[in-house]
């Protein structure tokens, strides 16, 4: 038995010394050059130039992020040589080189613990000193008495050493709470750099065969999860007789465990998860948009309702679903930190070439890329609603923007060189005009009182009949005309008991079934609109309603 397990062995160890022979491997460090960065995910790409020998050359990429997916992985070799296989692995024993900073702040906390250990070796041998003189106070046992001079020494000497001891005791804890406070920020720091133990790597073996020995260049691409982009834009405005200036900004984050190093980046709204598959045209259905996050993110909109034209095709099922699979195996390594929003975007996919090379570290932050510049000529038009809120909001049409590629994000708005608030670019409507919001115009005065001496409430019979007025002035204090969209409204009854009717709305587009008033009007320099409206309710006598709009806030309760 001994000598058939000796002759296996032996079998074995040949077998692996003439694959060695005639199997080169090569171990190559390659780092990322560049990368497209989608909405979510990552096409990253190494080329390396290696030497091979005639017969079998198995090229190991090594120290690749372990959020690879499998199935995206690309290899093109130059030359007369063949690839014979691919494959992927991931590492538990090698470990990422750490940054000088990670290491040097993970010296500092070892040479902090070690240094609190002692303070409690310390501590715990001052404690166990003070305990022993408390429990040996008696001097000359119960029948014998003391005298006088020696109960003196001894007390003499319990007070000074029980006094040195809770001092070296107070200076000691003093060190350790510091050292504990220490160690905390290094821990916090150490997490902001986004320092792991023992994260896992991934190589990716290609097996190459060649008839000669010649040099060859490997150009290697594949997929990740856990890095992405978001649109950030800048919009400036100097004046309202002047074009827009749109700054596209990107935010690009990277968590896939490796650094991005001066590296050509690629943005784009494609889905790295498309299939290979021929496409199917998916039934195009026509629906009504929602105008709620429009009204949210925007201080404007001038359609309650949009067509949404959702005109696409199907993907092939199975790869999809072989992605999300790869993103849940590869999210569940670590919990992500990015919080994500489902957004809308343009089937037909944009790609950015940014001219010049970013470094982004694997942090998971958030890192600017800019992207392009547009000058954008607009229209400028403004819009109040004084019932809701006194102020006139400025707004800015562009036309032709479907050519812009954006995405709907967040913009930073600045007017006449000053920051006016954050505004909303929605781009889900078909319309060939885009509204930007450029905040409060405060040279645009708007009012609206109440004039009492045509409100009152009456008794009529068995019903109540109450009139309101009010009125709605506008003046422009620009040194240009501006166009403005006043609103406002007439109360809807939900009773067939109470009726509402209009007295005098100035000529106000009136919408029946939202009771909305609408006045367009463009009012010269220095110029001054006045607009009434005027309506009455009746109802019960016996009855109370609803005669003014409400909203909740919080105060404080004392």
């Amino acid at each position: 038995m001994k000598k058939i397990i000796l002759t296996i062995t032996l079998l074995l160890f040949v077998f692996q010394l003439s694959k060695a022979q005639t199997e080169h491997i090569q171990n190559i460090t390659s780092p990322v050059q560049s990368a497209i960065i989608y909405l979510y995910g990552a096409e990253v790409a190494h080329t390396q130039q290696v030497n091979l020998s005639p017969g079998r050359n198995k090229i190991v990429f090594v120290g690749l992020s372990s959020k690879i997916i499998s199935k995206s992985i690309q290899v093109n070799v130059s030359g007369n040589v063949s690839i014979l296989s691919i494959s992927d692995a991931i590492n538990y024993m090698a470990n990422q080189k750490e940054s000088t900073r990670i290491i040097q702040l993970k010296d500092s906390s070892k040479m902090i613990n070690e240094s609190l250990k002692l303070t409690n070796f310390e501590l715990d041998a001052y404690s166990t000193e003070k305990n022993m003189l408390l429990k040996n106070q008696s001097i000359g046992g119960s029948d014998k008495g003391v005298a006088v001079a020696e109960l003196k020494l001894a007390a003499d000497f319990y007070r000074a050493r029980i006094k040195e001891i809770n001092t070296e005791v107070f200076r000691l804890e003093k060190k350790q709470v510091q050292y504990n406070e220490t160690l905390v920020k290094i821990n916090q720091q150490l997490y902001e750099l986004n320092a792991k133990n023992n994260q896992p790597t991934a190589e990716i073996s290609i097996l190459l065969n060649t008839t000669i020995k010649a040099p060859t260049t490997i150009d290697l691409k594949y997929v990740v999860t856990d890095a992405g982009w978001a649109p950030s834009y800048d919009l400036r405005a100097e004046d309202i007789n002047l074009p827009i200036e749109l700054k596209y900004r990107a935010k690009v984050f990277n968590n896939t465990g490796i650094d991005w190093n001066d590296i050509k980046i690629k943005l784009s709204t494609a889905d790295p998860s498309k299939s290979a598959a021929k496409p199917d045209l998916a039934v195009w259905n026509l629906d009504f948009v929602s105008d709620n996050l429009y009204r949210k993110n925007n201080a404007y909109s001038n359609q309650d309702k949009s067509f949404q034209m959702n005109e696409g095709y199907i993907q092939n099922k199975p790869s999809s679903a072989t992605f999300e699979q790869e993103v849940s195996k590869t999210s569940a390594q670590k919990q992500q930190p990015i919080e994500f929003e489902e957004i809308q975007v343009s089937e037909l996919s944009a790609e950015f070439d940014i001219k010049t090379s970013y470094t982004i570290p694997s942090d998971s932050k958030p890192y600017i890329v800019d992207v392009t510049e547009y000058k954008l000529p607009a229209t400028y038009k403004h819009y109040s609603v004084p019932k809701v809120d006194r102020d006139a909001f400025l707004l800015a049409r562009i036309t032709g923007w479907e050519d812009l590629n954006l995405v709907e994000g967040p913009a930073n708005v600045y007017f006449s060189g000053t920051y006016v608030g954050q505004s909303y670019i929605y781009t889900r409507s078909t319309d060939d005009t885009l509204d930007l919001s450029f905040g409060r115009d405060n040279k645009v005065l708007v009012t609206r009182t109440k004039i009492k001496e045509y409100s009152s409430k009456k008794l009529i019979g068995s019903s109540t009949k109450e009139t309101f007025a009010y009125e709605m002035v506008i003046k422009n204090n620009r040194k240009a005309p501006v166009t403005i969209d006043l609103q406002d409204q007439l109360p809807i009854s939900t009773k067939s008991d109470i009726t509402v009717e209009p007295i005098e709305t100035t000529k106000g587009e009136y919408d029946s079934k939202t009771g909305k008033l609408n006045w367009t009007y463009t009012v010269q320099p220095g110029e001054v609109k006045k607009v009434i409206l005027s309506f009455s309710v009746k109802y019960p006598r016996n009855a109370t309603i609803n005669s003014q709009n409400t909203k909740k806030q919080y105060r404080a309760k004392f």
